[in-house]
């Protein structure tokens, strides 16, 4: 814009300084070029690309126009001037840890809990400039936006949110819960300024430390819990077999008690002392003679 102008203010004053010049000291070819140029540096100066990810917002002379520009070349009066705001997700985050949000340091949220104990939380929020309020953000806010409504609206929606729950709910059973507050307080009060919240992601929650103590001993204890009622159920089980494997051989002692009569009994010693008869590896039998049970048996040579 400056070079265009630049270029005329020079043909101007060239042609005013050539004037008072004899005319035939002027180069005929002079003015049709400085034309020429003038012409190709005003349809340059009315090109204009707004690049991807990006909005364009017309400004003249201090006035927001309306009209959106998106992505690619326009032509546009050349007296305007292009505000490029980004339309694509970002990401804002408040951590405790240093290096990972916008701000150095420890900028976690602290937030009061509804039993008056304070938290440390770490958030990020995903959202995205809407490009049809593109000129209504620039116009109202400008374009630190982020700085005025993101940051402020965030910190308050997580306190708003934090103050209706105990800690050790947001900690564990009712975190997600908390976060969907979060999410739906940040959507409603962004898209009153042009923004889009897209998601909410609740990182850290720090709790006090007796707080943080009580919860684990908390939870070991129901571990422990835990596995007492799996030794006791493993217990019972194995008394339950047990007294099935007792059960099973007091009936079949029963059935053998009931199945050893006298003549049974006799018929098994007497086969049991054939076996002994017959065996290589015993030269003396011995056998009771008052039992009434010893037979006549064929002894080998060699044994008595």
């Amino acid at each position: 814009m400056l070079l265009f102008l630049f270029i005329i203010f020079l043909f101007v004053g060239f042609i005013i300084f050539g004037a008072k010049r004899s005319v035939k000291n002027l180069n005929p070819l002079l003015a049709p070029i400085a034309f020429i140029l003038a012409v190709v540096f005003l349809l340059l100066s009315m090109v204009r690309m707004v690049g991807p990810g990006e909005v364009g917002v017309e400004v003249l002379f201090g006035k927001v126009n309306n009209k959106i520009l998106q992505s690619g070349l326009h032509l546009v009066n050349p007296l305007v001037t292009i505000e490029r705001l980004s339309v694509r997700t970002q990401a804002y985050t408040m951590s405790a840890k240093a290096g990972e949000g916008q701000i150095r340091g420890d900028d976690a949220i602290t937030a009061l809990t509804a039993e008056g104990l304070s938290v440390q939380l770490d958030v990020t929020v995903w959202f995205h400039l809407i490009p049809e309020k593109a000129a209504e953000v620039y116009k109202n806010i400008g374009t630190d936006y982020i700085s005025k409504i993101v940051r402020p609206a965030i910190r308050t929606a997580i306190r708003s949110a934090a103050v209706q729950y105990n800690a050790t709910d947001i900690y564990s059973i009712k975190r997600t819960e908390v976060t969907d507050n979060i999410f739906n307080e940040l959507k409603r009060d962004f898209a009153t300024k042009g923004v889009e919240c897209e998601k909410v992601l609740l990182r850290n929650v720090q709790l006090p430390a007796k707080v943080k103590n009580a919860i684990d001993d908390k939870i070991a204890a129901e571990q422990d819990a835990q596995k007492m009622k799996f030794v006791l159920q493993k217990e019972t089980q194995e008394a339950e077999r047990r007294k099935i494997e007792a059960d099973g051989i007091s009936k079949a002692n029963k059935i053998i008690a009931n199945s050893l009569t006298s003549r049974y009994l006799q018929w098994y010693y007497i086969q049991t002392l054939g076996k002994l008869v017959n065996s290589p590896n015993n030269t003396v039998i011995m056998a009771p003679i008052d039992q009434k049970l010893t037979p006549l048996l064929n002894i080998p040579s060699g044994k008595k």
